[in-house]
């Protein structure tokens, strides 16, 4: 009877485990998460308000997509810019909703809120610039900035671009292409509507803003994956932990062709490691064969910047 006893207490002090014995998320965690994710987008719109309001719409100078209608909505009725942002939106958001998910929905929510609501605040300061090239340059930057870190925290303010993937799936044309012609195709009313002198200073902005986006989202210091599948697994394995301090995943392959078994070598490493790898992965085993690709994000393991040597 004493026994029964204390295995129900250690029953009722244990805490459930969840499937495949792994401790589930906390509260904590997730709650830490979704602050990072809505403060990312909160700041974002910000950065992105300041880069319209105060650079590229006082010089009649657009961004493409559903943020390039809008202001050329506002132009034509005098109306708030959040108003068209948020019901031009309205439909690529349910379109989200279907084809991406719930929560992808919920953050391009809150982010055209955001911004909406900072672009009022800051369209009541004055304009930095009356020069629509520097306008389109600097502002082409900040804005850049502000939707790439908005995309990097899992929302979008461009609704185009949702149904550039629709498109994709339907179609012989690219998510790029499609985005291309859409925003053409505006970038081609701004000229009807501001003249032609501000469609090419929009045309250069939309080009900034795409080139910052991307350095957001990939960083400036960029990463690459790479997989080497060679007979000297083992010396290279070690070169590449003592001269790169990288740690090496070992993958066990087979020839297509020949049948004979390969080691395939996977590691990460940075933009200014690659060359030192190949001279490694060369110096040990000529015949080696390498691919390179860019990793555009790392979560978790230990991949910290290491001294070449």
């Amino acid at each position: 009877m004493e026994k029964e006893t204390k295995q129900e207490q250690l029953q009722t002090a244990s805490p459930p485990a969840s499937r495949g014995g792994k401790p589930p998320i906390t509260q904590h965690r997730k709650a830490s998460f979704y602050f990072k994710k809505y403060l990312t987008i909160f700041v974002g719109a910000i950065i992105a308000a300041v880069g319209l309001e105060l650079f590229l719409i006082p010089n009649e100078v657009i961004d493409g997509g559903v943020v390039g209608l809008s202001i050329m909505a506002q132009t034509l009725t005098g109306m708030s810019l959040g108003v068209f942002l948020v019901l031009f939106n309205l439909p690529f958001l349910y379109l989200g909703y279907k084809q991406i998910g719930k929560n992808f929905a919920i953050a391009t929510l809150i982010a055209i809120l955001f911004l909406s609501g900072w672009s009022e605040v800051m369209g009541q300061f004055p304009k930095v610039t009356n020069d629509p090239f520097l306008a389109a340059i600097f502002g082409g930057i900040i804005d850049g900035v502000g939707v790439g870190l908005i995309i990097r925290a899992g929302g979008s303010l461009d609704g185009t671009e949702i149904v550039a993937i629709i498109m994709d799936k339907k179609s012989v044309f690219s998510v790029g292409e499609v985005v291309m012609f859409i925003n053409l195709f505006i970038l081609s009313s701004a000229g009807l509507l501001y003249g032609w002198d501000k469609a090419m200073y929009s045309l250069v902005a939309y080009f900034v803003i795409s080139k910052m986006i991307d350095v957001v989202i990939k960083g400036l210091d960029e990463s690459y994956a790479v997989m080497i599948v060679t007979n000297e697994h083992e010396d290279i394995t070690s070169a590449l932990n003592d001269r790169l301090g990288r740690g090496v995943t070992l993958l066990h392959g087979q020839g297509g062709y020949t049948g004979d078994e390969k080691e395939v070598l996977y590691c990460v490493v940075t933009r200014l490691e690659v060359d030192k790898l190949k001279e490694i992965v060369l110096e040990k085993d000529e015949n080696a064969f390498v691919t390179i690709n860019a990793v555009h994000d790392i979560v978790g393991g230990r991949f910290k910047k290491k001294a070449i040597h």
